[in-house]
């Protein structure tokens, strides 16, 4: 059943019907234009999906019944976590949304060295809710089931002390190291960390080192935080995720 994909945080069962959230109710009334019996999606994020039917639509709220449930999955083999240093502005928003959309399971923002962006407490609540919104309609978008997991921000050496992974990588343009020809299991985990505008420092790097982090250079090029994360990741699924099995 075609249709919009609506993200709903709710228990959801068959036959239900509800009410959506006024920004659900917004966006299909007034920006879509839908009108009563058209189909859609409905999706808690606790995977699977409802092909649902629009039953009522008033001024300010959207009714619909949940019809068949289908159990349809798209997350990737592999588990990516994105450690990001913290980009200004709508940078940070493209990161967090192409990197969902091609997959990654865990985003973490990170305040690094020459990290431009800093936010106090009132701030930070803000743009993490900002951020949750960016990643939720990156799900509708791309037919994802399931909510990556999003951190607050969190001071690198702090955050490098306490992950671990299956594989973990730190990007940097002066290293000569491709990625290793390795079959992964499936649910391996990985971590791909990457600098902010500046880039990480050389101490950065280093310490990710000693922890076992494994230096990935991307090419001759040197490319922008934006663009190096969506490269990255396409790399990692190109090599050990659901890309390498597309048919």
């Amino acid at each position: 059943m075609p249709g919009p994909r609506i993200y709903q945080p709710l228990p959801l069962q068959p036959d239900q019907t509800l009410q959506l959230t006024e920004q659900a109710s917004h966006h299909l009334a007034r920006v879509l234009r839908a009108q009563v019996g058209d189909a859609l999606i409905i999706f808690n994020g606790q995977g699977g999906e409802y092909e649902a039917s629009i039953t009522e639509i008033t001024k300010k709220s959207v009714h619909v019944k949940l019809l068949h449930f289908q159990a349809r999955e798209s997350e990737s083999p592999v588990h990516i976590h994105l450690a990001q240093g913290m980009a200004r502005g709508e940078k940070m928003d493209v990161i967090v949304q192409k990197a969902v959309e091609l997959g990654v399971t865990h985003i973490t923002p990170l305040i690094t060295e020459r990290c431009n962006v800093r936010l106090d407490k009132d701030r930070e609540e803000k743009r993490l809710a900002h951020l949750e919104a960016v990643m939720i309609s990156a799900c509708e978008q791309s037919g994802r089931n399931r909510i990556p997991l999003l951190d607050a921000p969190i001071s690198y050496p702090l955050w490098l002390s306490t992950v671990k992974a299956d594989l973990a990588f730190v990007l940097s343009p002066h290293v000569d190291h491709k990625l290793p020809q390795l079959e992964l299991s499936d649910h391996a985990s990985i971590i791909l960390l990457i600098g902010p505008e500046g880039g990480l420092s050389d101490q950065e790097v280093e310490l990710a080192i000693q922890q076992g982090f494994l230096p990935l250079n991307l090419g001759p090029r040197i490319l922008r935080t934006e663009t190096a994360s969506l490269a990255a990741i396409s790399t990692l699924q190109w090599q050990y995720g659901d890309f390498r099995r597309v048919d």
